[in-house]
């Protein structure tokens, strides 16, 4: 049997020390001892260390105290992470929120525009803007419900407020414009938005197969990583290039919907994305290298092939 002392992290206080234990006992099981005496910690908002900079690692809730090194009487660092909310109701929440904003724009133009606006005739390229738009957030909450496997349980409840805004906020934006009884639909008429609507299509089965191809990666129930490789779906090439072929083909969509669209607002969007999933499929990349050393493909970039 071993006794682990628990110290905060930040004042470097002991909060409490676990008794019973053994080398063989999960950092999981560590958590369920701490929370049995702190019922507001449960184990979701419990990060332990070795540690307590800021560069000591937090342990992953499957290994042992024996696999870190631990001995009888040695300590663990403690963190709170604070309230937490579960990954699928973040999604939910984020996803269906830019569905529901898009189509008040589209389907209730006189609360938004007045009344006149109702009674004006619209182009193709709105209808079709709002199919697209429509069916690339019903897909998200689709996959969230059946397809998505996350390596975390939670995330702190602060980033549903942060996610939701930024999400919902650029629905209204977006929508306000395409849907405006003044919008000039795209200057190469039909050629500019075809071209534009096949490229977000290709781009979203694209997303669609890699969101697959890494479900199958890690068994249900499990937290397993593997190195991902092209399948037999010849739309997970892009596992050759780069880390993040969800992100790269996300981009493109929303690229193509720009293009059909002819819209500012979406332009913006569309930025605004590829820079913050460049930041994600950045660290991404580098826990790659970091975890698979050799083993992975040097060759790979993060989210755009050779430059990025």
């Amino acid at each position: 049997m071993m006794e682990v002392i628990i110290r905060d992290a930040k004042k470097d206080k002991p909060i409490c020390t676990l008794e019973g234990l053994l080398p063989s006992s999960t950092i999981l099981q560590v958590k369920k001892q701490i929370h049995a005496k702190m019922p507001s910690l449960y184990p979701d908002r419990q990060q332990l260390k070795l540690g307590r900079e800021r560069k000591d690692k937090a342990q992953k809730d499957e290994a042992t105290l024996a696999s870190i090194g631990l001995e009888a009487g040695g300590t663990l660092y403690f963190k709170d992470l604070g309230p937490q909310i579960g990954w699928t109701t973040v999604f939910l929440a984020e996803y269906a929120g830019p569905l529901v904003t898009y189509l008040l724009f589209y389907l209730r133009p006189a609360l938004i525009y007045g009344t006149e606006s109702a009674q004006k005739p619209r182009a193709l390229v709105v209808h079709i803007a709002m199919a697209c738009w429509t069916f690339h957030y019903a897909k998200r909450l689709l996959e969230t419900i059946f397809v998505h496997r996350f390596s975390h349980n939670t995330m702190p409840i602060r980033n549903l407020f942060k996610n939701c805004s930024y999400y919902w906020g650029f629905a209204a934006f977006v929508s306000y414009f395409v849907n405006h009884p003044l919008y000039t639909p795209p200057r190469f008429g039909v050629f500019q938005i075809y071209a534009g609507l096949v490229i977000f299509l290709i781009c979203e089965y694209g997303n669609y197969a890699i969101h697959i191809a890494l479900r199958d990666l890690r068994p249900p129930g499990t937290r397993e990583r593997n190195i991902p490789y092209p399948t037999t779906n010849p739309m997970t090439f892009l596992f050759s290039l780069v880390s993040c072929p969800n992100y790269t083909y996300e981009v493109g969509a929303w690229l193509g919907f720009t293009i059909m669209a002819q819209s500012m607002p979406a332009l913006i969007f569309t930025l605004a994305g590829l820079m913050q999933m460049t930041e994600w499929a950045k660290g991404k990349h580098r826990n790659y290298r970091k975890e698979f050393g050799v083993k992975y493909p040097k060759e790979r970039t993060a989210i755009i092939p050779v430059l990025l």
